[in-house]
């Protein structure tokens, strides 16, 4: 049996796995109230391989466990959903991490880590140069390991800007 995690593009199959981790997600954000997904919104809204890509072109990597012989046939404990970007200013591809998540009990194993190589591999590959992502300002386990073993930095001189509900609708009409 295998002795490392494997990393995989999920499938239409995976869907209700991938909802039950935004939900379980969010839950931990505090704002499992605000999860407007379904698993019929994820199926019309996310990409899969083998399949050509919809507009905005999402995609999801799955991590799972390596086999033992225990749980022969594990199931993904993981995600990361993200998408391609581009910087002007570089002139080159990016990807953007929408979600990183790892269910509790799997935590502190490496996995998170284990995706975001997964999703810097991609960019590297694509000749692209660079990964980003946001993180909740109050969630410091996590801005210390993003700091500190990813070597990510924080980009203090930026603020994240949305539009959303009603004032997207307003800002929509009449183009």
């Amino acid at each position: 049996m295998s002795e490392k995690p494997s990393i995989r593009l999920a499938t239409p199959e995976d869907v209700p796995l991938i909802l039950q981790f935004i939900r379980e997600l969010a839950d931990y954000e505090k704002a499992l109230h605000e999860v407007e997904a379904t698993d019929e919104s994820l199926l019309a809204t996310l990409s899969f391989p083998g399949t050509p890509p919809k507009r905005g072109a999402v995609y999801t990597a799955l991590v799972t466990p390596p086999p033992t012989p225990e749980v022969p046939e594990p199931i993904p404990v993981g995600m990361a959903l993200y998408f391609y970007n581009y910087s002007t200013w570089r002139s080159a591809p990016g990807i953007y991490l929408e979600d990183l998540y790892v269910q509790p009990v799997a935590r502190g194993r490496g996995y998170g880590f284990l995706l975001l190589k997964y999703l810097a591999k991609q960019v590297v590959e694509a000749n692209g140069r660079r990964l980003e992502w946001s993180v909740l300002k109050w969630n410091e386990p996590s801005i210390q390991f993003y700091e500190q073993k990813v070597g990510a930095k924080g980009m203090h001189e930026w603020m994240k800007m949305m539009v959303d509900g009603d004032a997207l609708t307003t800002l929509a009409a009449d183009v």
